[in-house]
């Protein structure tokens, strides 16, 4: 199944990538996954080999529609953002969010990068577990800038930039394009692919920018070269 967004979690299922209690959660539908990429979840969860999986996807498929999660009663990112309800009252944790992730476990961590924050998935996309880190790229809620954001990080794994990279949708935007060619981390073979895409004074930023490969720079001195 082919879907309009991004959906780096599906495509992680196809490839083997995830653990039963992963695939069990999804196969209930708790992740908070995107309606269509929920929707090619549970199709391939049917065939789960374990049993119960299966059983949890062909129920929940035959259960209805598919709703997306941002249509749910999750409340938007810029509520309570910075804030933790406890004990019915509403306290700033003021730097708690990176503690109180860091007590999850990997299945509650991948709730949160695709059901949280905006604060939430600019920590859990820097996640050593590579599922949590691109279950990120997954979420409903993530904006266009975020991304950018994501393609300036140094410090994220090179396969979330390498999604990115490869996302026909976020590669329409000119900035998330020149964020990924300046980005030291970014695989090499796509930085250079993406040079020819670069305008003219970015190309030429990149020729002294020491913090870039030197194929990088060796690569946009030649494209000056030919403008001469």
């Amino acid at each position: 199944m082919e879907t309009v967004y991004p959906t780096p979690f599906l495509d992680m299922l196809k490839n083997g990538q995830m653990d039963r209690d992963t695939r069990l959660a999804a196969a209930q539908g708790t992740l908070g996954l995107r309606a269509d990429e929920q929707r090619g979840v549970l199709e391939l969860l049917t065939a789960d080999p374990d049993p119960d999986v299966a059983a949890a996807a062909t129920a929940t498929l035959a259960a209805g529609p598919m709703t997306d999660a941002n249509e749910a009663s999750e409340p938007p990112d810029d509520e309570g953002e910075g804030q933790e309800a406890v004990a019915g009252d509403v306290k700033p944790v003021q730097g708690g969010t990176l503690e109180r992730l860091a007590v999850l476990n990997p299945a509650q961590r991948l709730t949160r990068a695709m059901k949280g924050t905006r604060e939430e998935r600019a920590i859990l996309i820097r996640d050593p577990n590579k599922i949590v880190a691109l279950a990120v790229l997954s979420s409903p809620k993530i904006s266009e800038a975020e991304v950018e954001a994501f393609a300036r990080m140094t410090n994220v794994s090179d396969e979330v930039l390498r999604f990115i990279g490869k996302t026909r949708a976020w590669m329409k935007s000119y900035r998330i394009v020149s964020a990924l060619t300046r980005n030291p981390k970014t695989p090499q073979a796509l930085a250079l692919n993406l040079l020819s895409r670069l305008q003219e004074q970015d190309v030429k930023l990149l020729i002294s920018d020491r913090n870039v490969p030197d194929a990088i720079r060796v690569a946009a001195r030649r494209r000056m070269a030919t403008k001469r």
